[in-house]
């Protein structure tokens, strides 16, 4: 018992903090079936490889690629742009793709493009790889004076310039499993 008290006062919970939900459950799901039906017209008769950005774009490719009837393949890789909810300015790859894309369609999930510098970052390394054709589907989009929103084929919202959590985007590891997308108050 006395571990478990010390443990709590060196690791404390993360603090409750009052949170707006900017888009529901129910907002996020119909919008997901609604993208599926869009890419599933688009890649009609096409075999599709869908590759999920880590950490943040978990929780979204699942649910969208559970609505996709068009046969596909799945793969990950992951990236990091941020640290302590600041951007770093910098993006490095943690690690890459397990499969080859060469030759193959390409659907890019995304959690969110604000700056721009990831996607652009992913954009090119992507393209080194020749795919037959490279695509991108995020589920949010944050203006951030980038010019970067011609770039998504796939959109599911625009979100104010707050820093958004739930439904896979986090606050230094939390509230990724909160089923809405929802800024702090």
């Amino acid at each position: 018992m006395i571990d478990i008290v010390r443990q709590l006062k060196i690791n404390p919970p993360p603090m409750q903090k009052k949170i707006d939900i900017l888009i529901s459950s129910a907002e996020i799901q119909k919008r997901v079936e609604t993208l599926a039906a869009q890419i599933e017209k688009d890649y009609h008769g096409k075999e599709l490889t869908v590759v999920g950005v880590l950490k943040g774009a978990f929780i979204f490719m699942a649910d969208l690629v559970r609505h996709i009837q068009t046969p596909m393949t799945c793969d990950f890789l992951r990236v990091s742009s941020y640290e302590k909810d600041k951007s770093l300015g910098v993006v490095r790859m943690d690690f890459d793709l397990t499969q080859p894309i060469t030759g193959k369609d390409v659907l890019l999930i995304e959690d969110i493009v604000d700056t721009g510098s990831t996607l652009t970052y992913l954009l090119k390394h992507m393209g080194t790889k020749n795919p037959s054709s490279l695509r991108v589907c995020s589920l949010l989009y944050k203006e951030m004076g980038s010019g970067i929103r011609d770039k998504i084929d796939y959109l599911g919202f625009t979100v104010p310039s707050r820093y958004v959590i739930g439904y896979g985007l986090d606050s230094e590891g939390v509230y990724r499993s909160l089923p809405y997308i929802g800024a702090f108050k």
